[in-house]
């Protein structure tokens, strides 16, 4: 999907999209705010107008990746079957108009041409035990990493919620950068480190094995600590120098890689400390912010009306929407999920009237299982007797109904980035409040890391740095 770049927005720029997001999402809230399992229940159907239901109905699920998310398959030119409502086709405009571009300045990633699970970019020690994606992540984090730390002299990176500490260990034995990682669970740090001396040993090997690569300087693995990290005050071991400098004091370098709800939040916090002159941060998990505290932190978007973000719009914009209009234009069984849990609502509701929404553990092969014996399987699983008699022609109606529930979660979603854009713009807005310099870039392909803007801020200028970092290494 296009977006507006905040590279090319200045700061009343960004201040006037904030006043343009709450506006719409406001007009827009009802579908926001809906729980697609609800869509029998509170007949979310006859929510949306008229003649968008008419132009919706009947769709397929590639023809609403197509039409709807704008998202055509390969090759495919957009035709419409009917002429949609303005109203229609103006939502569709303005969620691509108002949210930040994810597209970063490559298509697909380069370093997967040869093999789908190896990175080409990253030599055999450093892909051992890490995933495709967390290879493409590390690789492109890290060094957007050194470079920021290059331009601002840092003299030591802190790595937040660092987990198994795979971005840690490409950050440090991998490009040479001092690094303290910190974890708030013991048992990762305890894995991170016997994964740091697993990489060591391999390193030494492929050194002997190559006697022409030389080291040419002393590898330090990343020093690890095991703290939670309070987002509602100041971390003193976060800000700890490794080692004194030899002039002046520390120079430090804020990352986190996916940290998760109000860590972000944290970093962010810990930016206005003088011992922090750059920060690398990718956040996640919104829903997990906390509110109030972690939404929102600057003044302009408080002073918004309309900029409220419940728990269901902050889960909803954590959905992928590439990996969602790829399994559309599959048309794959597994889209008949949300339609099945939809229906077995009903069915839970007419039992037990209070219990609403409650959680249902994953069904395994649900696409193979009939509606019958989906719900039966869900009413066990919610604590209810699954012999309960079923009226079965309900439950055929409700499947029927199957492509108008993938087209309203279809609409959700395609409102889904404005509200990640009003999160990180409120962020980007926080920072300028306090005198800082702070942009968002797309970072990771979409496809494979769907939460791919990472938040750069520094205490002085960009300027040209801003394309450097933005460049995809040769």
């Amino acid at each position: 999907m296009p977006g507006i770049s905040a590279r090319g927005l200045s700061h009343e720029g960004r201040k006037q999209l904030a006043v343009n997001l709450t506006r719409v999402l406001a007009l827009y809230r009802s579908i926001l705010d809906a729980y697609i399992i609800e869509f029998f229940t509170d007949n979310l159907w006859d929510t949306i107008p008229c003649s968008w239901q008419e132009a919706l109905d009947g769709l397929k699920p590639p023809q609403l990746a197509t039409m709807l998310l704008g998202m055509p398959g390969e090759g495919e030119v957009v035709r419409y079957r009917s002429v949609w409502p303005l109203t229609l086709l103006a939502l569709k405009s303005t969620a691509c108009a108002l949210a930040f571009t994810r597209m970063p300045g490559f298509q697909t990633p380069s370093e997967f041409l040869e093999n789908p699970s190896q990175s080409s970019r990253l030599t055999a020690p450093f892909r051992k035990h890490v995933r495709p994606k967390k290879q493409h992540e590390i690789r492109r984090l890290g060094e957007l990493v050194k470079k920021l730390s290059d331009f601002t002299g840092c003299t030591q990176v802190v790595d937040v919620g660092s987990g198994q500490g795979h971005l840690s260990r490409f950050m440090a034995l991998g490009l040479g950068l001092m690094v303290k990682s910190i974890e708030g669970d013991q048992r990762l740090v305890e894995r991170a480190q016997r994964l740091d001396q697993e990489l060591l040993q391999a390193l030494e090997k492929e050194e002997k094995r190559n006697p022409q690569v030389v080291q040419t300087s002393p590898r330090h693995s990343p020093h690890h600590v095991v703290r939670w990290v309070d987002p509602t005050a100041l971390c003193e071991e976060l800000l700890l120098p490794l080692e004194n400098p030899c002039q002046g004091r520390a120079r430090l370098l804020l990352t986190g890689l996916h940290a998760c709800g109000d860590l972000s939040v944290a970093l962010l916090r810990h930016f206005c400390c003088p011992e922090v002159v750059a920060l690398a941060s990718v956040g996640c998990c919104y829903m997990k912010l906390s509110d109030p505290g972690g939404y929102p932190l600057s003044q302009w978007v408080a002073g918004l009306p309309g900029y409220e973000l419940p728990y269901r719009l902050r889960e909803g914009a954590c959905h992928a929407l590439e990996e969602y209009a790829e399994r559309l234009q599959k048309a794959g069984p597994g889209l008949r999920t949300h339609c099945y849990r939809a229906a077995l609502e009903t069915v839970i509701r007419r039992a037990r009237p209070e219990l609403r929404r409650p959680g249902v553990q994953g069904i395994p092969r649900v696409h193979e299982l009939k509606i019958e014996e989906y719900v039966q399987r869900g009413l066990q699983r919610v604590g209810l007797d699954p012999q309960l008699p079923l009226n079965l022609a309900a439950l055929q109606a409700h499947l029927a109904q199957e492509n108008r529930v993938v087209a309203f979660f279809s609409l959700a979603l395609l409102l889904a980035p404005l509200v990640e854009t009003l999160i990180l713009l409120d962020r980007l807005l926080y920072l300028q409040e306090q005198g800082f310099h702070a942009e968002l870039l797309p970072i990771f392909s979409p496809e494979l890391s769907p939460r791919n803007l990472v938040l750069v801020a520094t205490k002085m200028p960009l300027g040209q740095a801003l394309s450097v970092l933005e460049t995809e290494d040769s």
